[in-house]
């Protein structure tokens, strides 16, 4: 895949401070953990020295999910609720939470607790000179089976799209809001990381991954191992490549007219 002309890329120079950011939390059926998260992640937004908002998306949860963060919306002022009922998915609760979004900076991360929100200090020191900071797990605490998934599933991003980052579903990033005007994510599952950051790669945006911190999960059933997942996953993969290609032809007939 060719690269984008030299007047569509993202100079260093232009970037903005970060000014704001907007975090975004996807949960589905995690009443044992997204209370602890929302704590971990308003404590860490309050030590960043920048206007925070919470958005939780909960996506069609069938336990008290919902419930958790309704009893914690008085006490934060900056925690909004998202709900979907029946379930979209996980991009589909990312898109949700992007559009609720009021910060130029989005970053997002799951409400399984298994990330360290204080990370989030790093990924906006790193966001100086890049567009989009994903984190990958420095070491993944996950069962060997997801691993093997994930291993996978890099390999086939990689032979699409070139390397856009060293954990594609790592889950826990940071990124431009503007971005989402160029690198167009429509995936309600979880394409949406490899949408973003190979839409953003290919019109020639800064990715600069760095190392976080992962937990081992200690309350509810993780949702990507799942066969149905994995090869819907590996559909829209493909699907993506082909519409991708015809957004980049498309936008360079646009700049020729």
């Amino acid at each position: 895949m060719s690269g984008p002309p030299a007047s569509s890329r993202s100079p260093r120079a232009l970037r903005p401070r970060v000014a704001g950011v907007s975090i975004v939390i996807p949960a589905f059926n995690e009443q044992l953990s997204i209370g602890a998260t929302i704590e971990r992640v308003s404590a860490a937004a309050a030590s960043l020295g920048v206007p925070c908002q919470i958005v939780v998306v909960n996506d069609g949860s069938r336990d008290g999910t919902g419930a958790v963060v309704r009893g914690l919306l008085t006490g934060m002022p900056e925690l909004e609720l998202v709900e979907h009922f029946p379930n979209r998915g996980y991009g589909g609760s990312l898109r949700a939470g992007f559009a609720a979004a009021v910060h130029d900076w989005i970053a997002f991360l799951p409400g399984d607790n298994q990330f360290d929100p204080r990370d989030l200090s790093r990924l906006i020191e790193r966001a100086s000179g890049a567009d989009i900071v994903p984190g990958h797990r420095a070491k993944r605490q996950d069962a060997l089976i997801r691993r093997i998934d994930a291993f996978g599933w890099n390999m086939a991003v990689t032979a699409l799209f070139g390397r856009l980052s060293r954990d594609i579903d790592c889950g826990f990033q940071l990124f431009r809001r503007d971005l989402l005007q160029h690198a167009h994510v429509e995936s309600n599952g979880a394409m949406i990381d490899t949408e973003l950051l190979a839409g953003a790669k290919a019109r020639g945006f800064v990715i600069a991954d760095i190392p976080v911190t992962h937990h081992p999960r200690t309350a509810g059933h993780p949702t990507g191992a799942n066969v149905r997942v994995i090869l819907r996953a590996f559909r829209d993969l493909v699907r993506f490549r082909m519409r991708l290609s015809r957004e980049l032809r498309d936008e360079r007939r646009g700049r020729c007219r």
